[in-house]
């Protein structure tokens, strides 16, 4: 074996390997140094946008909460614990089925389908019985909560019982029809089309583009979907980030978690409600693909500041998505009905009018009164239209291509939104706005004159109206909530701040007078304690523990599952 070792061709080899080893060895150290230095790189930019969008301050409240959060959950997951917390969540997974579920010997489940297929007559009647005992009503055999006598923050956007009767003519002649099929069915065809078209000059882009989808949460995600593959293709983003308002709607969280993107949320101005754009510009970086303005937004009512927002985007190379779900077939006719100033109001410019302004979401089947599960994504160009789509010629079944979300879609739908825009016409929706938007202002007077413990958070130009406790009065706006859905009303409760907010529609029009006076009962009621700790207390009272957020989650899913439970 030595002599082995020791001749000139072993040798030789020892000295090959020799050399490799040096040679590769040299270069892995190298890779390993550079691949060390790309790591620290690569997250040391990251960190330090993440520092730049949130702020110092925010950034240290960020990384309390999360250890504070951490800390609790691992407490409450100890033994003693599980043992305190599991009966409370237990008896509010209860209460949740209890509310929702009715029960009773008058009522009958169906669990399965019947052998036999009923008769229209039993079907009908099955429906007026059910709604008998689904119902909750108060001593008088008055149903709590009926939309019909206008207590309630909006939900129901009504445009008047001939309108009604109107889209259910239109559902029934279509209601078969799938714009899947545009050959089988081109009447539809031309109904989205036009409906588009119709919307796409209210908001003043006759040379835009656009779709209709189910509604506000999916023209939304649809806009999310369209700038991450406009990113992808035109500045090779593959980490792309969005910019929004903390009051945006929560479909942009839910567009931002579908399409795997970034989301920096920027605070809005305590007074104004609208998004600082200070903030804004210090949170875009490379991977931006997009901003969000709202005109108006959900929460407050309040309309952000787009012409400062389309000066960011245009300066940055990205997109503007104007939220107007909520708007929708007010807002454009806001300075028709009332002249910049009017009042003491001003609507900001917010359509595609303003430069860098790229899409812009419309709900339909809100103030246009049409049909639920209709709503318009529009886009300023065609070009950028395309990368909403979905496209593949690869699939055994042929090539499949669709606009949204959706395969099928129900053509009734896009039938009745038609016929409600034809019905109302612009002369009816420059009406309907200005009585709507009448209102909402005189509720905000009545609040600022009538009711000092209350103040109105920013000052809301179109439909909603919220209001918040003032400091040192005492009053727990949330308690305010409760007791008003005692007296009736559905309203809407807010957080970051606390407060309550109602979005006035045509139903409410009539029971202005009838709210403010029972704002006022409730204030005072709450203010010499007698209010109730009802639903709102119960469940946004919980949002100032650092455990809370979880808890309102586990509370919220409970009642998802509740509204599947026969």
């Amino acid at each position: 074996m030595d002599a082995i070792l020791d001749s000139a061709p072993a040798q030789h080899l020892i000295d090959v390997l020799s050399l490799l080893q040096t040679r590769f060895g040299t270069t892995y150290d190298r890779a390993r140094t550079l691949l060390f230095f790309y790591v620290v790189t690569k997250y040391g930019i990251k960190s330090l946008r993440h520092l730049r969008a949130r702020g110092t301050v925010g950034t240290l409240r960020e990384g309390w909460s999360w250890l504070s959060e951490r800390t609790l959950l691992l407490v409450l997951a100890l033994p003693p614990m599980v043992a305190k917390v599991e009966p409370q969540m237990a008896k509010a997974r209860k209460d949740i089925e209890k509310k929702l579920i009715p029960s009773g010997p008058q009522v009958i489940r169906y669990l399965s389908l019947p052998s036999e297929g009923q008769s229209r007559d039993w079907i009908l009647a099955e429906m007026d019985r059910m709604d008998s005992y689904c119902h909750s009503f108060d001593s008088k055999g008055a149903k709590l909560h009926d939309w019909k006598d206008g207590k309630i923050s909006g939900a129901v956007y009504h445009g008047g019982q001939d309108l009604t009767n109107l889209i259910v003519a239109a559902y029934e002649r279509y209601c078969v029809s799938n714009p899947l099929h545009p050959d089988v069915f081109p009447t539809i065809r031309k109904m989205e089309a036009e409906v588009v078209s119709m919307c796409l000059r209210m908001f003043n882009s006759p040379t835009g583009a656009g779709t209709m989808t189910s509604g506000g949460t999916e023209s939304i995600v649809m806009a999310v979907k369209a700038y991450r593959d406009w990113a992808r293709a035109t500045k090779g983003i593959t980490e792309p980030e969005m910019v929004v308002p903390a009051s945006a709607h929560a479909a942009f969280d839910k567009g931002a978690a579908y399409m795997k993107i970034k989301l920096h949320s920027i605070p809005v101005d305590p007074i104004t409600r609208q998004v600082d754009l200070a903030r804004v510009r210090r949170a875009i970086n490379p991977n931006t693909i997009m901003l969000v303005g709202s005109a108006p937004n959900f929460p407050d009512g309040n309309v952000d500041d787009i012409t400062g927002l389309a000066k960011l985007a245009k300066k940055y190379n990205i997109g503007l998505h104007v939220d107007c779900c909520l708007g929708s077939f007010v807002v454009p006719f806001i300075e028709r009905s009332f002249p910049p100033g009017t009042d003491g109001y001003t609507m900001p410019d917010f359509d595609f009018r303003v430069d860098g302004v790229t899409s812009i979401s419309c709900d339909t089947h809100k103030y246009g009164f049409a049909p639920k599960g209709t709503s318009v994504i529009m886009y300023r160009t065609p070009e950028l239209r395309r990368y909403q789509y979905y496209v593949t010629s690869s699939w055994p079944g042929g090539v499949y291509a669709s606009p949204s979300l959706s395969g099928s879609r129900p053509g009734a739908l896009i039938a009745g939104a038609w016929a409600a825009m034809q019905y109302m016409g612009e002369n009816g929706y420059h009406q309907s706005a200005k009585n709507i938007i009448t209102a909402a202002r005189k509720i905000i007077h009545g609040i600022k004159t009538e009711i000092p413990e209350l103040y109105i958070l920013g000052n809301p130009p179109v439909s909603v109206v919220a209001f918040a406790a003032k400091e040192g009065t005492g009053i727990n706006v949330l308690k305010v909530g409760d007791t008003m859905s005692k007296k009736g009303w559905h309203l809407n409760a807010l957080q970051k701040p606390a407060a309550v907010h109602i979005a006035v529609t045509t139903l409410t029009v009539p029971v202005v007078d009838t709210f403010i006076a029972d704002l006022k009962d409730s204030v005072k009621e709450v203010g010499s304690s007698s209010g109730h700790d009802g639903t709102m207390v119960a469940l946004y009272g919980l949002g100032s523990s650092a455990v809370g957020p979880n808890l309102v989650q586990e509370i919220a899913a409970s009642f998802i599952d509740a509204l599947y439970k026969a």
